[in-house]
């Protein structure tokens, strides 16, 4: 191979990338799918990085292997699913033996005037790492590799007036089976998933104890998800699914238990605590707090 090449390759549009890929023009100048057991993938340089200004969807069955997207690497050994969203940077994979499965491909302006275009945002795991990919069943493997067959048959035929509303509502099935599974994997890998919490909790009160809070205020979602090496909507999500609160929400109540410590047992004054919190203002702490307890900070201390 060559030299490293440390300029990243833009495309705007799905046919660009499938002639540097070395593929067939895509029968929709928007919409794309790739059947990499039909259709051999040529050889290119595996350490070229590359931006695209639309959405993909890989899909595996197995194969060993890895993908390396960035720095980070994600074994799909199993299969699984994983994720891209308009100008996330990737890197080739390293041998041919990578592309197997499938790659759906669509442009943001092929759903633009359909609600999923504005619902699009909804779907969390096109924000997530490549290391947060989706782990399937194998029925689950057949639902998608079937619905994936079903798009392709559908982008076989002569495109009509009601090609491209076929293929959103199609499209829209198979995140909504997308995102049906990956709630099933926050709960059913539970151990791991409730290890993250532990982890979180871990961080949470080390912040306090140690009055982080004094030099860098509050402690943020984005704070907290570097910490774990989780991106920010995996972690919102799995939580959501597992206590039923957000990233944000869960830190609020680790900050308001941590308060009613403080309010109960010491001796520090509502403002101290709000500073010692990471609170800017001492009024802000107040109305989080009131709003949490139905209590103001002062009526909570009185208490004790």
């Amino acid at each position: 191979m060559g030299a490293s090449n440390s300029e990243i390759k833009h495309f705007k549009s799905i046919s660009a990338l499938m002639r540097y890929l070395g593929l067939p023009a895509p029968q929709h100048p928007l919409f794309a799918v790739v059947d990499y057991n039909k259709t051999p993938q040529q050889e290119i340089d595996s350490e070229q990085k590359l931006c695209v200004d639309f959405y993909k969807i890989s899909f595996k069955n197995t194969f060993s292997g890895k993908i390396k997207y960035g720095q980070d690497y994600y074994d799909f050994e199993e299969g699984g699913m994983a994720f891209l969203k308009p100008g996330q940077i990737v890197t080739p994979y390293e041998n041919l033996e990578s592309y197997e499965g499938y790659a759906l491909y669509f442009h943001p302006d092929f759903i633009r005037k359909y609600p999923l275009g504005s619902e699009i945002t909804s779907y969390g795991f096109f924000t997530y790492h490549i290391s947060e990919a989706l782990h399937l069943s194998a029925k689950e493997k057949a639902i998608i590799k079937q619905l994936l067959q079903t798009i392709n048959v559908e982008l076989e035929e002569n495109i009509d007036h009601f090609s491209q509303d076929v293929l959103v509502s199609q499209l829209g099935l198979l995140l909504s089976y997308s995102k049906r599974f990956y709630n099933r994997q926050f709960i059913t890998r539970k151990i791991a998933n409730h290890e993250i919490i532990h982890s979180l909790d871990q961080i949470l009160q080390q912040y306090f104890q140690d009055k982080s809070g004094l030099d860098n205020g509050l402690p943020s979602v984005t704070f907290i998800s570097d910490q774990l090496g989780l991106s920010q909507r995996y972690l919102s999500d799995l939580l959501r699914v597992l206590t039923g609160k957000t990233t944000q929400q869960y830190i609020q109540h680790q900050l308001i238990e941590k308060a009613k410590e403080l309010l109960s047992i010491s001796s520090l004054s509502v403002a101290e605590v709000a500073y010692q919190l990471g609170f800017e203002h001492p009024q802000s702490f107040s109305k989080l707090f009131k709003s949490k307890t139905n209590h103001s900070p002062t009526e909570f201390k009185s208490l004790f």
